[in-house]
């Protein structure tokens, strides 16, 4: 009796070029697993109808082959397990044994039944060598029908049944169970070990599972119609193979393909996800540089009122004892008094003025706005301190033993280990938060500076930024007051000094203003610049996975539509 007849050759060649196309894709991606099982679908599209047996050691596979193809000699038979490599079994003019590998063997023989099928017998599923399974596994992808051979006596044995899952989960290929051996039974208790394993079956998934049970004795001794193999064989003709064998097997492949495509979908979309997290860590980055910059600005605008209204404290305080005393009368005084003695001089007096201003100024402001100092020094270092701790708490999704893109995923590693290694870098060397100018190394100041390391420095740097200003500033204002009030004449100018000093002093104010504010809103803009600029590396990957993300989802998109397209011809010929 046929087992297998062939129909349906026009779509071979368009689903060969699908299955071509993946196996590009899978090695652009550098997924070789997938890239093999396609490479070994695409070989077995003009083969025959491919059978897979699988079962436990001593459940009877060998004799239930032989008597399934009616070649009594075709498998060997022995009390002791003989199939300790796979067998895959074909048409061939001559008996010829290959060996392929030390586990897996192929035998020719020129058996009119294997121009049509080909039987690959498997070592048992309880087998201790784990390798044997391993390679078991590499023909299940291929299989047409898998056909799982039980014990009769004990079919719930859990080796059997866990090899079950994974054929089932892994690529949901067409099963029939077949309880072996059953001449050894009882037949109440063989009914029901096979109500049994329907049960199982139904409760992995397994709509209306399909039962046969046989005895491979009694049909290899020509007691046909109690052996349960008719009943098998015509199932076969029937549901799987006949005049629908083409059919089947393009099915079947194509059914494997869809499941290789679903694990990459799921690959590219874990990848996606990860692709997603990162441009969302990312953009928190973003968002903590501008919104920390808001704030430290702040304490910027915050600093400079404090100094503005201290200098305008000190202005104003001065202002009034220089009105004073280039009133009439203490200047007539003081140049009477400059004739017996010039410490009693308007200039003696203006250079006492000088100091006690210049100090004022230089001391008393600068201990007014340390405090707000610290508090934009503050600001800065809690900056840089988010980012390292974001940095850490990056989300990790595609793991480095990802079953697809584990190497994408330790690249990201790699870029994410060397951008928490140079922001740490970066945090602590004192170069990355000076700038030029801003602190002279030759002073005390900028000797702390060369001594400290990372954000400790920014309170240092601050302040002496601060100070600086405000010596520069009223140091050219004492100066113009200087010559302005040494041209004075017995207070007649009174009037011209004190609008000029107030001109003065404004001129001042302003420029300060102005020079505080550009230089402390420079200073955080180009800390900032700098810590963007340790993501560049991320950046970079970020764009790249933007990119290749596109094409390979789109690309993947058009091999399954076309694959689909396929499947409904083939469908409709059913």
């Amino acid at each position: 009796m046929k087992v297998v007849d062939q129909k349906l050759q026009e779509q071979k060649g368009e689903l060969k070029q699908v299955l071509q196309r993946l196996q590009q894709f899978t090695h652009r991606i550098s997924h070789t697993e997938s890239g093999r099982i396609l490479a070994d679908l695409r070989d077995r599209i003009d083969e025959p109808f491919m059978f897979v047996i699988v079962g436990e050691v001593k459940a009877g596979k060998s004799s239930f082959i032989n008597a399934l193809l009616g070649e009594p000699d075709l498998c060997a038979v022995a009390p002791s397990p003989m199939t300790d490599t796979i067998q895959q079994i074909m048409y061939g003019e001559t008996l010829k044994i290959e060996e392929v590998s030390p586990h897996l063997k192929r035998i020719f023989q020129p058996s009119e039944i294997l121009k049509e099928i080909a039987i690959v017998d498997t070592p048992g599923t309880n087998t201790i060598i784990a390798h044997h399974q391993e390679i078991t596994e590499r023909f299940i992808p291929g299989a047409d029908l898998i056909i799982f051979v039980f014990e009769a006596k004990n079919p719930y044995r859990q080796s059997a049944w866990d090899f079950f899952d994974y054929m089932h989960e892994e690529w949901h290929k067409k099963i029939v169970f077949v309880l072996q051996q059953k001449d050894l039974m009882d037949p109440a208790d063989l009914e029901i070990n096979k109500r049994g394993v329907v049960e199982y079956a139904g409760k992995k998934g397994i709509k209306d599972p399909v039962v046969f049970a046989v005895s491979a004795k009694e049909e290899l001794e020509g007691y046909h119609a109690q052996s349960g193999f008719e009943l098998l064989k015509v199932f076969i003709l029937d549901h799987v193979t006949g005049g629908k064998a083409q059919q089947h097997k393009l099915i079947s492949i194509s059914d494997t393909v869809l499941n290789i495509i679903s694990r990459l979908e799921k690959g590219l979309n874990d990848r996606q996800l990860q692709l997603d997290a990162d441009i969302a860590f990312r953009q928190d980055i973003k968002w903590t540089l501008s919104d920390h910059g808001q704030q430290a600005r702040h304490q910027a605008d915050i600093l400079i009122e404090n100094l503005m209204s201290s200098y305008d404290r000190v202005s104003g305080k001065y202002e009034d004892e220089l009105s004073d005393a280039l009133s009439f009368f203490p200047v007539l005084k003081r140049s009477i008094g400059a004739i017996f003695s010039k410490s009693q001089s308007l200039k003696s007096w203006l250079e006492g003025f000088t100091h006690r201003l210049q100090a004022d100024f230089g001391t008393g402001m600068q201990e007014k706005i340390n405090d707000r100092v610290l508090d934009l020094a503050e600001s800065i270092q809690q900056m840089a301190h988010n980012i390292d701790l974001q940095i850490r708490n990056s989300k990790t999704i595609l793991a480095n033993d990802h079953e697809i893109f584990s190497e994408i995923a330790q690249r990201r590693q790699n870029v994410l280990r060397e951008l928490r290694e140079a922001f740490d870098q970066f945090l602590s060397r004192t170069e990355n938060f000076t700038t030029r100018g801003l602190v002279d190394t030759d002073t005390r100041v900028g000797t702390n500076v060369a001594a400290g390391s990372g954000v400790a420095v920014v309170g240092i740097i601050l302040a002496a930024v601060t100070q600086g200003m405000v010596f520069d500033i009223t140091g050219g204002v004492l100066t113009a007051l200087g010559f302005l009030v040494a041209g004075v004449t017995l207070g007649l100018q009174r009037g011209k000094v004190m609008k000029q000093y107030r001109s003065e002093m404004e001129k001042g104010r302003t420029r300060l203003q102005q020079e505080l504010a550009t230089e402390l809103y420079a200073y955080i803009e180009t800390l900032k610049t700098k810590m963007n600029d340790q993501f560049s590396k991320f950046d970079e990957l970020i764009q790249i996975e933007t990119e290749e993300l596109a094409v390979l989802q789109a690309d993947l998109r058009n091999v399954k539509t076309d694959l689909e397209n396929i499947r409904k011809v083939v469908l409709r010929a059913f």
